[in-house]
């Protein structure tokens, strides 16, 4: 990805996973088509995951994810990559942290998130993503990398609280799991 920005010319940067589509021939044409402020910095649309490909956490009926950048981004990632289109002056000072092997977007939206940039969500599905990438593995080390990004991005005093949500997130995954 970062070498993807090095690269790049255009006023806005995509990034679209090597097991993921984009949803279908328009969504550029659409994109095209948005009456977007100067002040907005992040558009995130929609992702439809693949019949039969839904993350675990998620509901067999709700294959599409809609975003969100609300305070829930120190939960979970409100934002897919496959689905988000960033302005590339974002990436001036900062790039994708290759210290986070699977979570670098994440670590990249929370701290836009806390730099309130503005997001512009639209009623579009963007991309066809699978669910079975390594950022849904559910391993013990995916969710250790999560704790240590939430924890360079916030306050000493949180620290137990990401713990907290980040044990309790693993253990009811392998519950559901088995």
């Amino acid at each position: 990805m970062n070498k993807g920005i090095q690269k790049s010319k255009g006023k806005w940067l995509y990034f679209l996973g090597a097991d993921d589509a984009v949803f279908n021939k328009h969504v550029f044409l659409k994109f095209s088509e948005l009456n977007i402020s100067d002040e907005v910095s992040i558009i995130a649309g929609k992702i439809q995951y693949r019949k039969g490909d839904v993350p675990f956490i998620y509901s067999k009926k709700k294959e599409i994810k809609s975003p969100s950048w609300n305070f829930s981004m120190w939960i979970r990632n409100g934002l897919h990559h496959q689905g988000t289109f960033y302005k590339r002056t974002l990436f001036k000072k900062t790039q994708f942290n290759q210290a986070y092997k699977v979570l670098a977007d994440y670590a990249f939206n929370l701290s836009a998130y806390k730099k309130n940039e503005k997001c512009l969500q639209i009623d579009l599905i963007i991309a066809k993503c699978s669910g079975k990438g390594v950022s849904k593995s559910g391993t013990w080390s995916l969710y250790k990398e999560e704790y240590l990004l939430k924890v360079k991005q916030s306050s000493l005093v949180f620290r137990p609280v990401h713990y907290l949500i980040i044990a309790l997130k693993f253990l009811l995954r392998k519950r559901i799991n088995g």
